[in-house]
């Protein structure tokens, strides 16, 4: 299934899950002092080594720690995470907030996008056939580490005005819910972003996506089944 051993596999999960966390890479030390793994630092440095040369850690120019790459991300959130469910008092509150506006698309999306961003604490935006974009939570950007650099934030703000790229992400969408992560597109200027959407068709044939853009250390155990939920919301009240 992948080539790790079962050792590596937990010391991947745990620098994954810290390096969401903190958003810093992760050094052996940490590891070791944070996680109950029953092996040393010098062995969790071995192992960490073996995983930078399989592809699964990184190494920043200005920190010995290591990060995971979008081939660790990806096999933790198939392989390794649990999903958070929406709470049934989550779901119901969402679908009450939307209700009064399910006969009208502009203001439902809206609301829509709007609750998913301040849900997930992420920019959340929605793309519809029609050539429609809706978005909101951009100043959740401000808080997240990753977009104190300025040409990463500028980058993911750019997106915003690229419609054609974001409609070519919706038709990427294979299953009820799609993550992608930087090696996903050709330019490397993508590797800094998660991107993770479902895709909607209401009972009027009416066709898009709703979804996230951030770090590409989402909360996806909590952020997946949460766009989700909003996509087959759409789907199932949605009147246009």
């Amino acid at each position: 299934m992948y080539d790790l051993t079962q050792r590596q596999i937990e010391i991947l999960k745990c620098i994954v899950k810290e390096y969401i966390d903190s958003a810093e890479p992760v050094g052996s030390e940490t590891i070791e002092k944070k996680f109950d793994l029953g092996v040393s630092p010098a062995t969790i440095r071995n192992e960490m080594a073996a995983m930078v040369k399989t592809g699964y850690l990184g190494k920043t120019h200005s920190s010995s720690g290591r990060i995971p790459t979008s081939k660790a991300l990806k096999l933790y959130v198939n392989e390794l995470m649990k999903e958070r469910q929406m709470s049934v008092a989550d779901e119901v509150e969402a679908k009450e907030k939307v209700w009064d506006m399910r006969q009208h698309e502009p203001q439902f999306l809206r609301e829509m996008v709007c609750n998913l961003a301040q849900k997930t604490g992420t920019l959340s935006l929605a793309v519809t056939d029609k050539g429609e974009l809706f978005y909101a939570g951009y100043a959740h950007i401000l808080e997240t580490p990753e977009f104190y650099d300025i040409d990463i934030a500028k980058n993911l703000l750019t997106m915003l005005d690229n419609y054609a790229f974001l409609y070519q992400v919706m038709q990427r969408i294979e299953s009820q819910c799609s993550i992608f992560l930087g090696d996903d597109f050709p330019e490397e200027s993508f590797q800094p972003y998660g991107f993770v959407f479902s895709r909607f068709q209401t009972r009027h044939n009416r066709t898009g996506s709703i979804g996230i853009i951030g770090p590409a250390r989402l909360r996806y155990e909590m952020v997946i089944p949460t766009v989700r939920y909003y996509g087959s919301l759409v789907g199932e009240i949605a009147d246009w």
